[in-house]
């Protein structure tokens, strides 16, 4: 098909969702073009009507946005409307955005929206090893063993991966700074837990070069042209 392009990243560039979100939703069947139930891996073109979820779907005119949000504990970083607390709904942001990567029900800080797909995919590949840091206070005293096999890289047993090594800090007696380069799932309360520790607060305080600052809870703020120039810059030559 002349002009054509893959319906995932269609949607994905239309602000939808993500490619693997997409995929998803094609499966169960809440894709329509041309009025039929779309196929896994078709292309469309600038003919085609695609509707996700009974709402037309277009590229065309989009604005790029992407935003900074300091998301509180107890909303759900899912583009899906079915689940509750979803920070989709919450946000209520005027056009179709969904957030790059996931922060935890029980975690705060920031996260960053978009609806331009190839971003996300650029940020969330896990080889790019791009930088987030985290405020974390635990249930008791941290002591340098701690630090030490926090940084070093903890085994976790129930994903069966050894995490890897990372920038710790420790701030007072039961709070520490860390930054690291994946994002397995829970994997700071899993590496605590590991240790003997149980996380009693965790915020996000940075992704890449893109920091909460003093943004309160629960607002967003655009990100900057000076944010955007050097988060770019940082992300030449990543795989999307």
């Amino acid at each position: 098909m002349e002009d054509s392009i893959r319906l995932n990243k269609y949607l994905s560039d239309a602000g939808v969702c993500s490619r693997r979100a997409a995929d998803k939703a094609i499966e169960e069947g809440r894709v329509l073009v041309n009025g039929k139930p779309a196929e896994m891996g078709m292309r469309i073109g600038s003919a085609d009507e695609v509707l996700f979820d009974g709402k037309p779907v277009s590229n065309a005119d989009k604005k790029p946005v992407l935003i900074a949000y300091n998301k509180p504990v107890g909303i759900v970083c899912t583009a899906e409307k079915r689940e509750k607390n979803n920070i989709i709904d919450h946000i209520n942001y005027p056009e179709r955005i969904y957030p790059i990567g996931r922060l935890d029900k029980d975690s705060n800080g920031l996260i960053l929206l978009t609806n331009q797909g190839d971003l996300v995919n650029k940020i969330m590949r896990a080889a790019n090893a791009h930088e987030k840091e985290y405020i974390v206070t635990v249930d008791k005293d941290i002591d340098s063993d701690f630090i030490k096999k926090m940084s070093s890289g903890v085994y976790l047993d129930e994903l069966d991966v050894t995490t890897r090594k990372c920038q710790v800090e420790k701030l007072s007696k039961r709070t520490f700074k860390i930054v690291l380069t994946q994002g397995l799932n829970r994997q700071i309360r899993r590496m605590c837990q590991m240790l003997g520790y149980r996380v009693r607060s965790l915020k996000r305080v940075r992704i890449m070069n893109i920091e909460l600052n003093d943004l309160q809870e629960d607002t967003y703020r655009d990100v900057t042209e000076a944010e955007l120039k050097a988060l770019n810059k940082m992300l030449e030559g990543s795989r999307n």
